[in-house]
């Protein structure tokens, strides 16, 4: 399978993997709100396949000697108290058995604002859950200032994607994804901030999007270089 072809690779080209990364099948990214219904954990007719999925994830995880598993676990709303108490019970159940695995389970930024997913992180206070900072998904969902983001959420962040994007005009609509330093994440001043709260871990290149993703990834690394 190409999944097992990928991790004879990693061992024969002795790659280092800072984080693995975990998606779900009924995930519709068509629409904001479609996103909305069907992303992560909360979608209750599909919890036990999840679960499953996040369980296999976290032992291919520490098999590949990989120190974290991130993934968008869903939007977090607490205005909904029981939505957001079976959420917290879910991510709880799968941080547990991370850790009982020797990894760390991250919750992807983005489809909250940095202070709502502070707030969950901070009721559920466990020492295997942290996020991994993907500063274009708070543009692209229209979640905020990504260089405020990072001082929010400083303690809990394990592992970044440079990745960049531009906002939408419109309310309730995606923003468009672009190559590192030509949206409005506001490169350098990301990095200063991640330099503030003292993270030294992996800046992961990441792109999703675009005709030309190999050489907007080499782009993106010439100019971290120039910066760092």
């Amino acid at each position: 399978s190409a999944a097992a072809d990928y991790r004879d690779a990693i061992v024969e080209n002795d790659w280092t993997v800072t984080s693995t990364m975990v998606g779900f099948p009924q995930e519709d990214y068509s629409t904001l709100e479609s996103i909305r219904k069907t992303g992560g954990i909360m979608p209750d007719d599909c919890w036990e396949q999840n679960r499953a999925l996040v369980l296999d994830a976290i032992k291919v995880t520490a098999e590949l000697g990989a120190p974290y598993l991130s993934t968008h676990a869903g939007f977090i709303d607490h205005n909904d108290a029981d939505g957001y108490a079976r959420f917290c019970t879910r991510i709880r159940e799968l941080a547990d058995a991370a850790q009982a695995s020797g990894i760390t389970l991250l919750m992807e930024t983005g489809q909250e604002t940095a202070a709502d997913l502070r707030r969950c992180l901070e009721d559920l206070n466990h020492n295997a859950l942290g996020v991994n900072f993907d500063p274009a998904n708070m543009i692209l969902y229209g979640k905020g200032n990504p260089v405020d983001a990072v001082r929010v959420l400083g303690p809990w962040i394990r592992h970044v994607h440079i990745k960049d994007a531009v906002a939408s005009s419109q309310p309730e609509a995606w923003g468009q994804e672009v190559p590192w330093g030509d949206g409005d994440v506001r490169c350098e001043a990301f990095l200063a901030a991640l330099a503030e709260v003292g993270y030294d871990g992996a800046l992961a290149v990441e792109r999703e999007a675009g005709k030309d993703r190999v050489p907007d990834i080499a782009l993106a690394v010439t100019r971290l270089r120039e910066v760092t």
